[in-house]
């Protein structure tokens, strides 16, 4: 049964692993997670005159340096100042040079999201005229290339590690305290330890050039070090470096002192490592939530201690089921995982995936906003992969519970009842052991029996499986075998081979139970669909969360909206100063649809404090500049006080039209006002 099945099992985790390592390679570059919600001038918009700056509004706050903001004319050459601005909440600006031509300009930016993400994008706006240019402005990737995948790997080991670390800890204080003298089971947790270090400097050192130019190079630049280390994110890192050393304090204690302690003495100091453990272990995860992104958006203050206790009891699950995973195929046979130990784990994980779903279903609705977004966007269908995971996994769990149930009902073999049994049994035990070596060194006085059953002086008085002793026979008598160094040798050697034939019969044994075997191998489908799990967490963190994705294609529906020809009434109001009596106010114009065709134009003249005004003339005129058509007059009438009306208006084509409107309101006092309308 055991050859038959541990293959298909093993089958399945390399199956499910190629599927991860599928995800992690196709997750790319990092999406947008501060998206642009708008710009002035907008994307694709035709101005009169070139403004005195150009600003972007993201979804949340961002960073930036003197490279992250750019304005390029026609030919590729700047013409910002190079020193973007907070103009206030999530809109940042850049002054452009005075005087500039007519022209299709390129806003390029690169910045990085409070959620420590890097962002890049790129649109085009003109004055006066759209003309060509040799700037691209295809979407610009960010936190791609070499640098970007090996940051990815980077992340998705530190995520393993943290869970094998905190849970393997977890799995050894709450559940099975033998276990810290378990040597696989100490290797596993070291080896968490050391990977989450690596992979916090190899962040750190990849930190500058993944948000940056992405460049290998800039991978060693100290420079560029020392401004990460001013960062959110690498306050975080190293954050994270320092509470590791105080990891490595409670490692060093777990699988030291502890191990060593008997019962009563070990259960005072487990209070104590509880403790410890428990607030290394949310600083831990603090570093993630307070620089990803918990720490942004909606009810922040809360969502990063939710984000703590959803990494905790992730870890604690999934940790610790690798723990009891390689502690049912790697551990000693004389010291198998107990029933109890397992049905300790086993409430655990349960604790820790109600605690899972409790924040994770927070987590969804403060990512998302909307059940489209589930379908709608990139985020969403992760999310929906993610929850899939974990339905299947609970699903193996429930039958690695009924194996645990079912071994908990038989009598486990404990481990002094082997010893007791190898100590009566040829060929098992330490018992054997001793014994074979002190008949070695009794120089021929534990005789060996011959063929005709007597017993001979001068043998070894041991007897190992292919005859790994061997004797030499004198006149009927063994000759002295015990007596030099070269007879130790072979006793010790015997006595290895008798522990190795042991331990094969001890684990023979263990494998037999099929309850047992039943045990391993849904853990074992447990770890494989918890890897993939993992990967697609890891991709998760790196998605643009699906409301700012949804907030981020309202923005530019309603830019398409504004740029696109307008198929209903426009209005334009535009503020006035003669410098006479009654100089000061404002005109309305309203056109209606505002579509090729005719159209009804109205305009009303207002003081300042929104009462009507009669003026002496007002005069309208329509032109399209980038087609040279017009000025097309318009002579609306008088209706009544402040209100002046014409029908009929003919405009023969669609496009940018700009609006010009002369006031006068006196003999020597008039001014001409224009804005940009939109026709259909």
């Amino acid at each position: 049964m055991t050859q038959t099945i541990a293959p298909r099992v093993r089958t399945l985790v390399l199956l499910l692993l190629a599927a991860a390592c599928a995800l992690l390679a196709a997750a790319g570059p990092a999406s947008a997670h501060a998206a642009l919600t708008g710009s002035d001038p907008r994307q694709g918009a035709v101005v009169d005159k070139a403004p005195a700056q150009v600003s972007l509004t993201f979804s949340e706050s961002v960073s930036m340096d003197g490279d992250s903001l750019r304005v390029l004319d026609p030919k590729g050459k700047r013409v910002d100042d190079g020193s973007p601005s907070g103009t206030g909440g999530t809109t940042y600006a850049v002054k452009l040079h005075a005087g500039l031509p007519d022209g299709t300009y390129t806003v390029t930016y690169q910045v990085v999201s409070a959620d420590s993400h890097p962002v890049a994008g790129a649109y085009t706006f003109s004055v006066g005229a759209p003309s060509e240019t040799s700037v691209s402005v295809s979407a610009q990737a960010a936190g791609g290339g070499f640098v970007g995948g090996l940051y990815g790997v980077g992340r998705y080991v530190s995520y393993a590690a943290f869970a094998v670390l905190v849970g393997g800890a977890a799995f050894v204080l709450a559940c099975w305290p033998r276990g810290s003298g378990v040597r696989v089971v100490q290797r596993l947790v070291v080896s968490g330890w050391l990977a989450l270090t690596a992979a916090t400097l190899l962040l750190l050192l990849l930190r500058g050039s993944y948000t940056g130019s992405g460049k290998v190079a800039d991978v060693f630049d100290l420079g560029l070090l020392g401004e990460v280390l001013q960062t959110k994110s690498g306050a975080a890192l190293v954050s994270r470096l320092l509470l590791l050393a105080a990891a490595a304090l409670f490692i060093a204690v777990l699988f030291g002192a502890y191990d060593k302690r008997e019962d009563e003495e070990r259960r005072d100091l487990t209070f104590g490592l509880a403790v410890g453990g428990s607030v290394v272990a949310v600083g831990l995860a603090a570093t993630w939530a307070m620089s990803e992104h918990a720490s942004v958006g909606l009810q922040a203050g809360l969502a990063m201690p939710v984000d703590v206790v959803h990494l905790i009891a992730v870890a604690t699950w999934l940790g610790g089921l690798t723990a009891l995973l390689v502690a049912l195929y790697r551990g000693p046979a004389d010291t198998p995982v107990p029933a109890v130990a397992v049905r300790r784990f086993s409430r655990l994980a349960f604790g820790s995936v109600v605690a899972l779903v409790a924040t994770g279903a927070y987590q969804s609705w403060r990512q998302l906003g909307s059940w489209t977004a589930f379908t709608d966007t990139r985020y969403g269908q992760l999310l929906l992969v993610k929850i899939g995971l974990v339905v299947v996994l609970v699903g193996v769990a429930y039958f690695s519970r009924r194996w645990t149930a079912q071994l908990a009902d038989g009598v486990p073999v404990v481990a002094g009842q082997r010893k007791k049994e190898a100590a009566v049994t040829p060929g098992g035990g330490k018992n054997d052991t001793a014994k074979a070596a002190q008949q070695a060194g009794a120089g021929g006085k534990a005789g060996a029996t011959g063929k005709d059953g007597a017993t001979e002086k001068g043998g070894t008085g041991a007897a190992a499986p292919g005859g790994a002793v061997k004797q030499v026979r004198t006149g009927g008598k063994a000759s002295g075998a015990g007596k030099g160094p070269g007879d130790s040798q072979r006793a010790a050697q015997l006595a290895r081979q008798r522990a190795a034939v042991d331990a094969a019969r001890q684990k023979r044994q263990r494998d037999a139970d099929p309850h047992r075997f039943g045990l391993r191998r849904s853990v074992l489908a447990e770890a494989g669909v918890a890897v993939v799990l993992l990967v697609v967490t890891t991709v998760l963190t790196q998605t643009e969360p699906g409301r700012t994705e949804e907030e981020a294609k309202a923005a530019g529906a309603a830019s398409a909206a504004t740029a696109a020809p307008s198929t209903g009434a426009v209005t334009l109001d535009m503020p006035f100063d003669t410098g006479g009596q009654n100089g000061k106010g404002v005109v309305r114009v309203e056109l209606d649809p505002a579509r090729v065709g005719a159209n009804d134009l109205h305009l009303y003249v207002e003081r300042p404090d929104g009462t009507a005004l009669d003026i002496p003339e007002v005069k309208v005129a329509l032109t399209q500049k980038a087609k040279d058509v017009g000025p097309l007059p318009v002579a609306p009438d008088h209706i009544t006080t402040g209100h002046w009306s014409a029908s009929g208006v003919q405009i023969p084509m669609a496009g940018d039209w700009e609006v010009a409107v002369t006031v006068r309101t006196s003999d020597i006092d008039q001014v001409t006002l224009s804005k940009n309308a939109q026709i259909g």
